[in-house]
């Protein structure tokens, strides 16, 4: 599986990503940093690659409607700051990469996932 990770997450996220033996780029490293959202799904899209973001408008599915992009996951931990993404994404990841998730949205919370 290979992710995009979108520059409101933790830099660190592609390198424990990297670590557990995916494939992992940030926008930054696209040269995407400041771009457009749609700019950046479009681009995650053509990669094959799944968007991590914590932007919650990509959940907007008038703008991003479900089949019509690639993967995106929108994490909602349920505390903020560097260290309780990194550790919310190594607890949800191992029952995220479970799932069919071409083509939809994705929100993973603390106590679920809802696939659109």
């Amino acid at each position: 599986m290979k992710f995009e990770i979108d520059e409101n997450l933790p830099a660190e996220v592609a390198a424990m990503l990297g670590a557990m033996g995916f494939d992992a780029d940030t926008v930054h490293d696209e040269r995407l940093a400041g771009a457009q959202d749609p700019v950046v799904v479009a681009a995650a899209a053509e990669a094959s690659r799944v968007l991590l973001t914590l932007y919650k408008g990509i959940a907007n599915l008038e703008e991003y409607p479900a089949g019509q992009h690639g993967v995106v996951v929108l994490l909602r931990p349920p505390r903020s700051g560097r260290g309780a993404v990194m550790e919310f994404l190594r607890e949800r990841l191992p029952e995220l990469i479970r799932l069919d998730l071409q083509g939809r949205l994705t929100v993973v919370g603390p106590t679920r996932i809802r696939i659109r």
